[in-house]
Parts: structure tokens; sequence; C-alpha cells
């Protein structure tokens, strides 16, 4: 019983351990804005992968916006091997969670603000957006094209 009681004390106080981090989860407002607090200090920063994937020998560039701004983030090419989907007009990209160094100066990459990754999440992937056609717009379209043929029409009759 002893044994028993003291196994769960360990595996307890091993799960507070693990789960215990000095990373500070922020917003890119708070970032941006806070730069000189955060600079050169491990943060969490979350957010939906925009754009291309930039491969750099073995890095790349990952841009992440958490809807109000986006960062770059650099990354080892390993840790970015399971992002499937990048935001655009076709698709929603991965949400994916990055606790890295942030710097808000950078001097490996010419002075710019980004996030070194030391390790990237992805909390919820990405898929194809489906955005459905107004017929509206295509009935509209339609009757204004109409309309600049019968123009061009009346225009190009007065000229003769």
């Amino acid at each position: 019983m002893v044994a028993l009681k003291m196994f769960f004390s360990v595996l307890f106080a091993g799960v507070l351990i693990a789960g215990s981090s000095n990373a500070l989860e922020v917003g890119s407002n708070e970032l941006i804005s806070s730069a000189k607090d955060y600079d050169k200090k491990e943060i969490v920063y979350s957010g939906e992968v925009i754009g291309d994937i930039m491969k750099r020998g073995q890095n790349c560039w990952i841009n992440i916006s958490d809807g109000d701004n986006a960062i770059g983030v650099w990354a080892e090419e390993s840790l970015a091997k399971n992002i499937k989907y990048k935001g655009s007009y076709k698709y929603i990209g991965d949400e994916v969670k990055v606790t890295g160094i942030f710097n808000k100066a950078c001097p490996e990459h010419g002075g710019d603000l980004d996030i070194h990754a030391q390790k990237i999440e992805i909390i919820q992937k990405g898929y194809i957006s489906k955005r459905p056609v107004n017929i509206y717009y295509i009935l509209i379209a339609a009757i204004l094209l109409v309309i600049a043929i019968i123009m061009n029409l009346i225009i190009f009759k007065k000229k003769l």
C-alpha cells in the first residue's frame, strides 16, 4: 500500500513538473506593442499557418496569424513537416501552437521581429474552404454586362 501511494505521489509530481513551463502565452498585439518586455524570452504563440512555407536549407519560414497580425516563425524543417494546410483563399490553414524564443529585432534575420521555434504543435488540422457561389452576384454581373454592351453599341453607332 505504501509503495502504491509512493508511486502515485511520484507520478503526480512528474506530471506537475512536465506540465510547468516558463513560456508565456501571448498574442501578436501584445508582442508587437510590448516587444521590449518579451525580447529573448520563451513564449507560446498560437494561430493559423498562412501563405507558403519558405524553405531555407534545413530551416524554413512560417507565417502565423492569430487573427490580428501575422508573425514570422523561423523553424527547423523537421518541426514544420506535419503542417499540411496553409491558409489562402481556397484553404483554412492548420492551427498551430509555437513555443520559441521571441526576438524584437533578430540580428540573424536583418533586425526583423520574429520567433525562433523550439516546438510546433498542431492544435487543429486545416481544411478546404468551401465558399458558396452567390447567384445574385452572377445575375448582377450578367445585367451589368448587357448594359455595358448596349452602351458600347450606342457609342460606336454615334461615332459612325
